[in-house]
């Protein structure tokens, strides 16, 4: 649904997850061993990586200002279950957070949020507003209000119903 270019850095991962179910249809990418893979899960991690998902959609309606689509655990509570550590490079002495031990999706989620906030990024990863997308997105605007994945597609149906809405 998005022809927005990928998120920056680590948040590229946490939007790739979100966007692994079709709301519309539902069709889940997780259902499927590629999908997975490109994710580097397992089946056997398939609830706990389900339950990452909304809990970060969940995070990103909020970000753009939407409550939640769901009931879901606040994503702070699963954060808090990331095994993380601070690795130093020895050559130039850079820090950064990273998985400990097992790279789980989990951690690496963790690690990404992380960086983003460091960065100053984190607030520009939305999710759509409209109820039958919720893709994850971007947000590249000058002032940070998209609203949208897509203004071709969820952007112009939004307009139109309001246009209709008026009677015109």
């Amino acid at each position: 649904m998005n022809e927005r270019s990928a998120a920056p850095g680590g948040l590229a991962l946490v939007e790739s997850l979100v966007n692994t179910v079709d709301l519309a249809d539902g069709a889940d990418s997780l259902d499927t061993e590629k999908g997975r893979a490109r994710l580097g899960i397992t089946a056997g991690e398939l609830a706990e990586a389900r339950e990452l998902r909304e809990s970060l959609r969940a995070a990103l309606l909020a970000h753009a200002g939407h409550p939640p689509h769901r009931a879901v655990t606040p994503l702070g509570d699963l954060l808090a279950r990331a095994p993380l550590y601070v690795a130093v490079d020895a050559g130039d002495g850079s820090a950064a957070l990273a998985p400990a031990g097992d790279t789980a999706l989990l951690s690496r989620v963790a690690a990404a949020v992380a960086e983003a906030l460091l960065a100053g990024t984190w607030m520009r990863l939305k999710a759509c507003e409209a109820v039958t997308c919720h893709w994850a997105y971007y947000d590249r605007s000058p002032a940070g209000r998209g609203r949208w994945c897509s203004m071709r597609v969820c952007g112009a149906r939004e307009k139109m119903r309001r246009y209709r809405a008026k009677g015109a």
